[in-house]
């Protein structure tokens, strides 16, 4: 029951955005630079809570827009109603709906729908990761040079030592190729079907990789915090890679110059 009101409740709200990237919608500003809210992110929220709550009212959400909705339940659902909003209000179609499922602490299920590109990735925890019902893997690269890597920049703190733009243009400087779709989620997801190698950031929400680092996982590649420990969607930096180049990654990660 939950893996199917999982699916239903993620492929509804992606058609959901769809129709409003074609008839249009109202974007508004929330708190911060350049943090948009548009009319179809409220409303992809809405229908996925009423989904979830038809099945299960007693089940903890956390979302984007309506925060903590906290109940007694051990299961807990985690939703970004879209991820990769700046990318949906100019109407770049690399953004997604995004929900995970956490039981007793842990993330079980998660999938992930972009109706503008027609992908929908689910994972369950020992079950393998899939797009569109296909099992997928990661990358088999050995080396972060001659990788494909993908990030995301914060909006502040990007001038802090070894931070964003630090270790960006340490790459660069290196030749190494380095992509920001500005959609965390489809980061992890093409990491998990092995498009890119490797995927770091600093600056994350659950709601960001609740369901993409379990795919990664899933598809046979690993997933640290900074330090080096399993990941959280609770951690704000994550290494996600196809498991052979992770160790490498971690090193270049933490250079001092």
């Amino acid at each position: 029951m939950i893996k199917s009101t999982l699916l239903k409740a993620t492929k509804a709200a992606g058609l959901l955005i769809k129709e409003y990237a074609e008839k249009g919608f109202s974007i508004n500003q929330k708190d911060g630079l350049n943090n948009p809210v548009t009319e179809a992110d409220l409303a992809s929220e809405d229908l996925i809570i009423s989904i979830i709550r038809a099945e299960f009212p007693d089940h903890y959400i956390l979302t984007e827009e309506a925060g903590n909705l906290p109940t007694d339940s051990n299961y807990k659902w985690i939703i970004d109603p879209i991820d990769g909003t700046v990318n949906f209000a100019h109407l770049i179609p690399l953004c997604c709906v995004s929900i995970g499922v956490e039981k007793d602490g842990e993330v079980i299920m998660g999938a992930i729908y972009n109706p503008f590109i027609d992908e929908f990735y689910f994972a369950e925890k020992g079950k393998g990761a899939f797009c569109n019902d296909k099992p997928i893997n990661v990358s088999s690269q050995k080396s972060v040079s001659l990788s494909c890597l993908v990030s995301g920049f914060p909006y502040t703190y990007v001038d802090e030592p070894n931070g964003a733009l630090e270790v960006f243009a340490r790459f660069v400087r290196a030749g190494v190729s380095v992509r920001r779709l500005g959609s965390a989620a489809m980061d992890l997801c093409w990491v998990a079907c092995g498009r890119f190698d490797g995927y770091f950031e600093q600056s994350l929400k659950p709601w960001d990789s609740a369901a993409g680092f379990l795919l990664v996982n899933e598809a046979g590649g690993k997933v640290t915090n900074f330090e080096g420990d399993t990941y959280s969607p609770y951690d704000k930096k994550i290494i996600a890679t196809n498991g052979t180049i992770h160790d490498e990654l971690f090193e270049w990660l933490h250079k001092t110059n």
